[in-house]
């Protein structure tokens, strides 16, 4: 599966949960990513493991969250009709090109 299918099914879920009964602001998809990450930092302050389960079976974790966030990003990209897995590409590409931290950026 590629990244486009992989987008194509994590949107369909969406619309049939129904995350997409009311159209979202580009804000609003923001915000959501933006507080995936916020739940992943938490994990990783509480000490909590990259994957755990849950005691209602759910899984948890930081890397859950963090998949959380990309499964946000590939909900809109397939929303936006983008070819989301060329656009990685492309910029995959153009980073191979930089230079070393990009010239001295600071982390």
């Amino acid at each position: 599966m590629n990244l486009n299918s992989l987008a194509e099914t994590i949107h369909k879920t969406a619309v049939t949960k129904g995350w997409w009964d009311n159209s979202r602001s580009f804000g609003d998809v923001i915000a959501l990513c933006h507080s995936e990450l916020s739940e992943a930092l938490e994990e990783y302050r509480n000490n909590h493991p990259m994957v755990y389960q849950g005691e209602d079976g759910k899984p948890e974790g930081i890397a859950v969250e963090m998949a959380d966030c990309i499964i946000r990003i590939l909900d809109w990209a397939n929303q936006e009709d983008l070819d989301m897995q060329s656009v990685i590409l492309n910029k995959m590409k153009y980073n191979e090109t930089r230079s070393y931290r990009h010239g001295g950026k600071v982390v």
